[in-house]
């Protein structure tokens, strides 16, 4: 099992920015991505960036540019930051974990990020 404990979410204002981060516990050995995913209000689960173990990272087209996603394999920590906010951008935003293969996944519980405009 992983556990995944995000911080960092908040209220900020349009053009501002925000660092997430997410911890992991547990089966860490295992794991191999991390990364974010987002839930906007009324709106289905979508990619933000993940990044392998190797730090091969993947973004989601709206984000490249203004989201960087890092990590620290040796605090087995992911990071998120998040530049140039958009109201859109508001949502809940969800740490993501999976295992070498891709078929065992874990989420975290969550961190809002409220934009406002």
């Amino acid at each position: 099992q992983v556990q995944l404990v995000e911080s960092g979410g908040g209220l900020v204002q349009a053009g501002g920015s925000l660092t997430l981060s997410c911890a992991a516990s547990g089966s860490i050995s295992r794991v191999n991505n991390m990364g974010w995913y987002r839930q906007a209000p009324g709106k289905r689960r979508e990619l933000v960036a993940t990044m392998t173990r190797g730090a091969s990272t993947n973004y989601a087209d709206s984000m490249k540019g203004r989201f960087t996603i890092s990590r620290d394999n040796a605090k087995n920590t992911v990071y998120l930051q998040m530049n140039s906010l958009k109201p859109e951008d508001t949502g809940v935003y969800y740490c993501y974990a999976d295992l070498a293969g891709g078929v065992v996944s874990y989420w975290g519980k969550g961190t809002l990020v409220t934009v406002s405009s």
